[in-house]
């Protein structure tokens, strides 16, 4: 036998009776669903994150080019390897703090925007998990290739 609070239930109608007799469930759902404002900082602190991101950019740009002359292929290389690094982890705390907010915060609002990302319009949890782990699986081998240098006496001689 179905209890009447539960049939009630299942055919939508749920007096405010019924659902105030659980205890606390109202308060605690209220404050868990609150709650998701507490994350609005950290993606703020993200902004940060960018703008620090942005400078180590700009810094390790202009220090490839003045040195450009005096640098041989190798260093080159790990300086390229280095900005490219930088855009993608850049790219991964925009799909993180855009993305974040939108699936776990609150809607951006953003619709009729011009540059709304495509990506953003069907963005969800399980999306952004995949695509954050696509992202971090391309910043991982261009990070270990850096600190996977060969030593000089290793390298053949031409």
């Amino acid at each position: 036998m179905e209890s009447r609070a539960f049939v009630a239930a299942r055919k939508g109608n749920v007096s405010s009776k019924i659902s105030k007799t659980r205890t606390g469930y109202g308060f605690f759902a209220k404050m868990i669903f609150a709650s998701r404002w507490l994350q609005v900082p950290i993606y703020a602190g993200l902004t940060v994150v960018r703008a620090i991101c942005a400078y180590k950019f700009l810094k390790s740009l202009k220090h490839l080019v003045m040195n450009l002359d005096v640098s041989d292929e190798n260093a080159i290389m790990l300086a390229v390897l280095n900005l490219i690094d930088v855009v993608m982890i850049a790219n991964l705390l925009t799909m993180v703090q855009i993305g974040g907010y939108e699936s776990f915060v609150s809607r951006l609002r953003i619709d009729d925007h011009p540059d709304r990302p495509e990506w953003l319009s069907h963005v969800n949890a399980p999306v952004l998990k995949v695509r954050l782990s696509m992202s971090i699986i391309g910043i991982h081998p261009s990070i270990c290739s850096k600190h996977l240098s060969i030593p000089p006496i290793c390298r053949k001689s031409s």
